[in-house]
This record gives C-alpha cells, sequence and structure tokens, in this order.
C-alpha cells in the first residue's frame, strides 16, 4: 500500500458550538478534531471500527502533547496532517498538525504514543502481521520527513539563571 507523506487526509470546519467564552475555539475541540484525523490513519491502516468489532482488538492513547499556536475561529477551514515517527510490535508514536486551510498557517500540533490492546485480555498486544506491514509500510513513506519542532517537548516554567 503507498502512503503519501505526511497523510494529508482530514478536512473539518470550526462548529459554532466549539466556541468558548474567549470567542475561539475551545482547547477540548483542538484534542477532538485531532481525535478524528487518529480515526482516519487507523482506518487506513486497519485499525478501525470494523477491525474492533471483528477482533476484539483496539488502540488506546498512552500520551498526548497538544500545542496551541494560532487561534481558531467560527467557520475556519482546517487541515490536518498526520505523521508517523516511530512504531514497534504495539505502540505507534506520531504526530498531527492542524493547519488553516485556505490561510496556510500552523494552529496547533498533536504528538500521540497509542497501544495496541487485547480487549479481552485488557492487555497490550503486538500488532497481527498485515497490520505490522501496513504499519511498516506508513513508516517507509514518513522515514525521510523531518520532525515538527513540536516533537518531543517537554512542559515546564524555564527559569533564568544568574
Amino acid at each position: 500500500m503507498q502512503f503519501e507523506a505526511p497523510l494529508d487526509r482530514h478536512r473539518e470546519t470550526v462548529r459554532s458550538e466549539w466556541i468558548d467564552y474567549n470567542g475561539h475555539m475551545n482547547v477540548a475541540y483542538y484534542v477532538l478534531v485531532f481525535d478524528h484525523a487518529v480515526d482516519v490513519m487507523f482506518d487506513l491502516l486497519g485499525l478501525g471500527v470494523a477491525y474492533r468489532e471483528e477482533t476484539d482488538q483496539s488502540t488506546f492513547a498512552l500520551e498526548g502533547h497538544v500545542n496551541y499556536l494560532r487561534e481558531v475561529a467560527e467557520g475556519d477551514p482546517l487541515r490536518v496532517t498526520t505523521q508517523l515517527l516511530d512504531f514497534d510490535e504495539k505502540r505507534l508514536h506520531y504526530i498531527h498538525q492542524m493547519y488553516h486551510e485556505t490561510e496556510g498557517w500552523l494552529a496547533a500540533t498533536s504528538e500521540w504514543m497509542s497501544l495496541h490492546v487485547d480487549m479481552k485480555a485488557k492487555r497490550a498486544a503486538p500488532f497481527p502481521d498485515e497490520i505490522h506491514a501496513r504499519i511498516a509500510s506508513l513508516m517507509d513513506a514518513h522515514r525521510d520527513l523531518p520532525p515538527p519542532d513540536q516533537v518531543g517537548r517537554r512542559i515546564g516554567i524555564r527559569r533564568k539563571t544568574g
């Protein structure tokens, strides 16, 4: 299977009910838009709802880091790209970048680690060979992409010394 680098398949428009008292999209809805982009990637990899129903296996989010870089407002068109950064037999490490679709500026990023889980055992489980092969194919397409600046960032207050 051939994948573009990065994946560029998710579009969404900021809805009025997503706007907070500051007049821009509430933080929770940035995460929702990024979660919709995860669904797109997982469907491409064969890890979507049908996979869950057929196999009793799924993925869980282990950790996520969102960087809010610029406000988006009601009606703004959004484009979210996805880049696979790394994977192993049970985990996926990826980042999404949210852009204003018509103006092109970067609004936010979301870096995630997801874990493949056997839902019956409630334990981590290796990806099936077919899914692992698709993930490897996506990694091959993304291997030469430079990681965005937000990858691996820590949160904390930086103190001046001296």
